[in-house]
């Protein structure tokens, strides 16, 4: 078979299939030239998906007449430039763009048309380019000071098959909107504009550089209670610096499309974040549900690489343990130092589910109600019998029963008190509970939930699930300081394993042995068991190095033990706690809040449902019509 060399226009359109995959890579394409230009403004508007038409205008530092003509050159940039020697340096990438593809492949597969006036020139010109055929650059009007208008029609007319491979005009237009978003995320001094076939969709203005800025703009796009619950993360190892924020644990989601990673000012997708979210939230979360957090890694660019991929949405890291292991340190600081907080999100979905729902709409006009009033003509009536029994029902005139402390602060002990022991108040200080975080304890309701009142609302605590709490974080206290206790198998177990994964494990015994768990290798291919957890008992030995092996490989950690470590403190902290049904004292009910707001991550249990619901005051009375 005879070897050919390929005309430029097919090699073109083959490189464009890497490229351009689809109208928002297109767009991703388009913004970050736009960004690398020093743009401070960018818009963007896309028709029927973006196939029908895409543009991206700029106010940045634009094209000459000159430039424009190389600009749809293949491997054409103005990111690189040669050092003394001549050489390029490929390993020091300060800009988004930098491989010189992105015009010439959209322009190989579409019509497209570029008009931009350089900063400080007078004139402004154009160039078009349709299937591959470049025209000649030429005079044009700009409506700006200077920037570039980019516009591409009909995307793919050029290469037919890869229209049947689309999706649905929708599907594409919210695609579209999430790469923008994501845009947006990177870079909050610039301000982005999206209308998508004619409609005004995202207008995001430009925000302070800094933490402030960021948050505003975080919030903008991933909503507005974000602020409210989200967590200011900002760490430094080894010259890799973590920003950013992450949302509390009771503020989460059923999927992980809310969590992003940006590496250098540059959006991507790394595997890497999804292992470090998944430790850092493994004693919080459920599995099914996943935390929002968007997270700013800066680094020096010859310890990451960015070309990896033609359209530069993967990075691999030089040191991918020290990145993961900053980003799960990060997140457990910064989850520690928001003690027993939970989401803001807790009492308005409490208070949206005490809201009564809808009714028929009732009949014009309506009846007049009784002069009873109007829960009377609500049931239908009032009468003389229902009057009488309602003056002589028991326990309608005395005051409503509290649970004040006591005296001596002495709590009774007629049953075992799981801790619950209440500190005595310094001699001589006067303080009030209610100033506490979590108030007062004023009673208990159902033998279940404690009722506390604070200075501006009222708190309800579920007893069990916060108590199971503060035995768990207590149990891993001493777990850390003692170590995890192990036993020895009778007989010593061997698990076969793929190579790779055999050295994986082996790699990792250290960390292994300190949570219980002794490996050492038994040729290859093999690893011998000698010890397990002894908090495990009898259990799965080949099944849980085989889930570790998996774990190493995705995630670089071995999570499955930790997570059944984990589940096996959950279950002794859920059987030593206090159990829903038990009747406390006051003394124990005010005991438990102050541990609560003493014991880190108190305001979830071990699956990231609250603890307890706080209801302000101002809640409370517009839920009875009062504001």
């Amino acid at each position: 078979m005879p070897i050919r060399r390929l005309p430029p226009e097919t090699v073109n359109r083959i490189a464009a299939g890497e490229v351009v995959e689809r109208p928002a890579s297109a767009i991703k394409e388009l913004v970050e030239n736009a960004l690398d230009a020093g743009s401070r403004s960018i818009e963007v508007q896309a028709d029927g998906g973006g196939l029908t038409r895409i543009l991206v205008a700029d106010d940045g530092c634009g094209l000459s007449a000159g430039e424009l003509a190389l600009a749809i050159e293949r491997h054409a940039t103005s990111k690189l430039a040669p050092d003394d020697a001549g050489d390029y340096d490929l390993l020091h990438i300060h800009t988004l763009g930098f491989r010189g593809e992105a015009l010439p492949s959209i322009g190989s597969v579409a019509r497209l048309s570029i008009a931009s006036r350089a900063k400080g020139a007078a004139d402004a010109h154009a160039i078009l380019v349709e299937g591959g055929q470049v025209g000649a650059v030429a005079p044009s009007g700009f409506p700006g000071p200077h920037g570039a208008r980019v516009e591409v029609r009909d995307l793919f007319y050029a290469t037919p098959a890869r229209l049947k491979f689309m999706k649905s005009e929708r599907s594409e237009a919210l695609a579209i909107a999430e790469e923008i978003k994501r845009q947006a995320m990177a870079h909050e001094a610039v301000s982005f504009a999206l209308d998508l076939d004619g409609r005004r969709t995202l207008r995001l203005p430009a925000e302070s550089k800094g933490p402030d800025g960021r948050l505003a703009r975080l919030s903008s796009i991933m909503g507005r209670e974000f602020s409210d619950n989200a967590l200011e993360i900002d760490h430094e190892r080894e010259g890799v610096r973590l920003t950013g924020f992450a949302g509390l644990p009771t503020f989460n989601r059923g999927n992980s499309a809310h969590q992003y990673l940006f590496v250098n000012g540059r959006p991507v997708r790394d595997r890497l974040l999804q292992g470090a979210l998944r430790g850092a939230y493994a004693d919080f979360l459920a599995r099914d549900r996943h935390p929002l957090v968007a997270l700013y890694l800066d680094l020096d660019p010859s310890l990451v690489d960015v070309n990896v991929h033609p359209a530069k949405a993967e990075v691999r890291f030089r040191d991918p343990a020290l990145v993961r292991g900053l980003i799960v340190g990060g997140l457990r600081h910064a989850l520690a130092g928001a003690g027993h907080r939970a989401a803001t999100t807790v009492a308005s979905d409490t208070l949206a589910n005490l809201r009564p729902g809808w009714s028929p709409q009732p009949s014009y006009p309506p009846p007049r109600p009784s002069a009873q009033g109007f829960s009377a003509w609500q049931a239908g009536g009032w009468t003389a019998a229902v009057a009488a029994a309602a003056q002589s029902l028991p326990g309608l005139t005395e005051v409503s029963a509290r649970a004040e402390p006591t005296l001596d602060w002495t709590p009774v002990q007629s049953q075992p008190s799981h801790g619950l022991e209440e500190a005595p108040p310094a001699p001589g200080v006067v303080f009030d509970p209610v100033d506490f975080p979590l108030g007062a304890a004023r009673a208990q309701v159902h033998e279940t939930y404690i009722v506390a009142q604070t200075r501006d609302g009222v708190v309800i605590v579920d007893q069990h699930a916060a108590h199971e709490r503060l035995v768990y974080e207590q149990m891993k206290v001493q777990m850390e300081g003692g170590g995890v206790t192990r036993q020895a198998l009778l007989l010593p177990e061997v698990v076969e394993l793929d190579p790779a994964e055999a050295e994986r494990v082996i790699a990792r015994a250290p960390e292994l042995e300190a949570m219980g768990l002794v490996v050492e290798s038994f040729g290859p291919g093999a690893v011998l068991v000698r010890e397990t957890p002894a908090l495990l008992g009898e259990t799965d030995v080949a099944g849980l190095v085989r889930d570790i092996a998996d774990d190493l490989s995705e995630n670089g950690q071995a999570l499955a033990l930790k997570e059944r470590l984990a589940e096996v403190c959950g279950t002794m902290a859920c059987h030593g706690s206090v159990r829903a049904g038990r009747r406390l004292t006051a003394p124990e009910m005010n005991a438990l809040l102050r541990q609560m707001e003493a014991t880190p991550h108190s305001g979830q249990c071990n699956h990231g449902r609250p603890t307890y619901v706080e209801l302000k005051l101002a809640d409370i009375e517009r839920l009875f019509g009062r504001r």
